[in-house]
C-alpha cells in the first residue's frame, strides 16, 4: 500500500507565506510526476503546480511567480512554497503523484487534503 501524507496547511493573512509538504510512503514503489491541486468551495479541483521526475515544473497562471514546487526524489517528497498569498488562494490543497508499485501498473495517488485559508 502506498500513501501520500500532507502537512503544512493553516490560516495566514493576505500577503503571507505557507509551505506545504507531502511524503509518499509504502513498500517497493517508484514515484514519477508529482503535483499539487486545490479545490475551493463550489469550484472544481484545479492543478496548481506539477513537477516531473527530472525536475521540470509547470504552474497555473494564477500562481506563477508566487508559488514554487520542489521535490526530493531520495525522500519521495514534494513541497509547495506559497508566498504573497491572496484570499482567492483559500482552498483544500491536495498532493498528487503518479506511482508505480513493483509488479503493478502506474496509478494516480492522492493525499487526504490540507486546508489553506487566507484571511485577515
Amino acid at each position: 500500500q502506498v500513501q501520500l501524507v500532507e502537512s503544512g496547511g493553516g490560516l495566514v493573512q493576505p500577503g503571507g507565506s505557507l509551505r506545504l509538504s507531502c511524503a509518499a510512503s509504502g513498500n517497493a514503489f517508484r514515484v514519477y510526476a508529482m503535483g499539487w491541486y486545490r479545490q475551493a468551495p463550489g469550484k472544481q479541483r484545479e492543478q496548481v503546480a506539477g513537477i516531473g521526475s527530472s525536475g521540470n515544473t509547470d504552474y497555473a497562471e494564477s500562481v506563477k511567480g508566487r508559488f514554487t514546487i520542489s521535490r526530493d526524489n531520495a525522500k519521495n517528497t514534494v513541497s509547495l512554497q506559497m508566498k504573497s498569498l491572496k484570499p482567492e488562494d483559500t482552498a483544500v490543497y491536495y498532493c498528487n503523484a503518479e506511482i508505480q508499485r513493483l509488479g503493478s501498473l502506474l496509478n494516480t495517488y492522492w493525499g487526504q487534503g490540507t486546508q489553506v485559508t487566507v484571511s485577515s
